[in-house]
């Protein structure tokens, strides 16, 4: 029973980490469906999302006559937090739409090589302001969430298992949001318009859709993920890093490719894979060995299968 429940909290891991993962690749994917363009920025709108969160928990709790913001009562800190996701993911929504309205609404019909060497560009100017904001070195992100044992500490389970309240409170967050997406996506006027634009610009443009409008509702939304996932992750890592979004941010982008760019349910499948590859190389191998275990990966994916696991849903275009 000691080897199952090893492999149960492997896999804990795993989905934890991967629905971090998966918020942020839901950003890249959405916009490369729309417009084709791989956005190098976004990595760094999420770690924009982390520093607000983090000058949010430090500068409110002053104003209330704290030093920190654990030592606020737990009501408080619950606001705090609500207060927290709503401005990190505002934030770095509109910091997308501006992103994409400076940068890269002119180069829409320039060569592929124009945008992407923009979205390069975008990308080395947020981490410097993520440099000048909080430093070069790693900051400490409060740890507000109590280090409660689920099962062992409110069901009184004896196990192995360790299932956190942080592990809890990352799935409560990030699912929903995953779920809300998908249903806007698939539901409303602005999703189907958004469906519309992916699979023909032009076409849709003749139907009456405002194309610029479209295309700026898809970078908020994948900057509003971004910025959310910045939150989940400080909370969950209790650390913050101006240079936090390369790193994240390139496994959200193979997570994208893996399922399939440009496919949401394929970045939601990617993201999951890659957080439980990376738990499990981990926890058998060795930390070091992780990042060519994944990449390792994508390649024999992509040898096999080049359109993703999910394949990209895309229109043949006269």
């Amino acid at each position: 029973m000691q080897w199952f429940e090893q492999v149960i909290q492997v896999l804990l891991i795993g989905i934890t980490n991967g629905a971090i993962i998966c918020l942020v690749a839901l950003g890249y994917t959405l916009v490369y469906g729309i417009i084709e363009l791989i956005n190098f920025a976004h990595g760094d709108v999420f770690m924009i999302g982390t520093m607000v969160s983090l000058t949010l928990l430090t500068w409110i709790p002053q104003m209330l006559g704290v030093r920190q913001a654990f030592q606020l009562p737990p009501l408080t800190i619950a606001a705090l937090l609500v207060l927290c996701l709503v401005a990190s993911t505002a934030a770095c929504g509109l910091l997308n739409v501006v992103i994409e309205r400076v940068a890269y609404r002119r180069l829409r019909n320039a060569p592929r090589l124009a945008p992407l060497i923009s979205a390069i560009g975008v990308s080395f100017i947020l981490v410097n302001v993520g440099l000048v904001w909080k430093g070069a070195s790693q900051v400490n992100f409060p740890s507000l969430l109590p280090s409660v044992d689920i099962l062992r500490d409110v069901f009184g389970i004896n196990t192995l298992i360790q299932f956190r309240l942080k592990d809890l409170f990352v799935l409560v967050v990030a699912v929903p949001l995953m779920i809300l997406l998908q249903t806007f996506v698939q539901r409303t006027r602005l999703g189907k318009a958004m469906r519309a634009t992916a699979q023909d610009r032009q076409a849709a443009s003749m139907m009456g859709i405002d194309i610029n409008l479209t295309i700026a509702l898809t970078f908020l939304l994948g900057g509003a993920l971004a910025g959310s996932a910045g939150l989940i992750y400080g909370l969950y890592n209790n650390s913050a890093w101006f240079f936090q979004g390369f790193r994240s941010g390139l496994y959200a982008f193979t997570a994208a490719v893996m399922g399939g760019i440009g496919n949401l349910q394929g970045a939601f499948m990617g993201g999951m894979l890659i957080g439980i590859i990376a738990a499990v190389s981990d926890s058998v191998f060795d930390p070091k060995w992780t990042e060519a275990v994944v990449f390792g990966l994508l390649v024999l994916i992509l040898i096999f299968r080049p359109r993703g696991l999910l394949g990209e849903e895309t229109t043949e275009r006269a």
